[in-house]
């Protein structure tokens, strides 16, 4: 015979998720794009002139990070809580890859933190070597970004196949997040690899709109109808 089985998310853990990935789009979004786009140039001696004359949106960009690393920490112990009875094992591989991100982020952050640094102390270097230290720091921390997307790949393709496997989030939802991962796992690989083949990049910018919209979706979703209980049959013996 059948039996129905419920399965049932914490309204609040759920919601506090939505709001965790809503915060650190924006967070993120500002550190890791707008910041750079005003301070770092292809010429240090521009990036170095950039920085100094913008130092509150530098620090502000840091601020930004740091909030990005705590939300990190926080979603994924959430996001591991709430989906660990799905699936044990890809929820595990989920929340490891999350937390090797989160790694990377932070190691990221010193990195971005290291030319003003340079900048505001007597390092007894002349103003040439200066600048190409921050040039190449700036440079480094670029590259990181790349190194913490596939990470966060492998994050998204865990949870992607944790929400088809589940009765609560919607299935398009987790379709989203699973193929749109491979546009993080191959924009990685391409610009570590100094890849330059334009179909790639083509490729993996339309991936990256997929997961995209598939995570503010996903974030929206949690926020908005919490938890949700379903009804599902299993089989039982007498």
């Amino acid at each position: 015979m059948t039996t129905p089985t419920q399965t049932n998310w914490d309204p609040v853990a759920a919601r506090t998720a939505g709001a965790l990935y809503l915060a650190i789009a924006v967070c993120g979004g500002f550190s890791i794009g707008y910041v750079p786009m005003q301070i770092v140039s292809s010429d240090a001696a521009t990036s170095v002139a950039n920085l100094m004359a913008n130092q509150g949106l530098y620090k502000l960009g840091l601020f930004a990070d740091s909030l990005v690393i705590l939300f990190e920490l926080a979603i994924t112990a959430i996001l591991y809580q709430m989906f660990r009875h799905v699936g044990p094992k890809m929820a595990m591989v989920a929340l490891i890859s999350r937390a090797g991100m989160i790694t990377v982020i932070s190691i990221n952050m010193l990195l971005w933190v290291m030319p003003y640094i340079l900048l505001t102390h007597d390092t007894g270097w002349d103003t040439a070597q200066q600048h190409d230290l921050v040039q190449m720091f700036f440079d480094a921390h670029a590259s990181g970004v790349f190194v913490w997307q596939l990470f966060f790949g492998a994050h998204l393709l865990a949870l992607g196949w944790l929400i088809l496997k589940s009765d609560v989030v919607p299935q398009w939802l987790g379709w989203g997040l699973f193929i749109g991962a491979f546009g993080y796992l191959l924009q990685g690989v391409v610009e570590l690899t100094f890849t330059d083949i334009a179909a790639l990049d083509y490729t993996y910018i339309a991936l990256l709109v997929i997961v995209t919209i598939s995570e503010i979706s996903f974030g929206l979703w949690l926020l908005i109808r919490g938890g949700r209980t379903s009804l599902r049959f299993t089989s039982a013996t007498a």
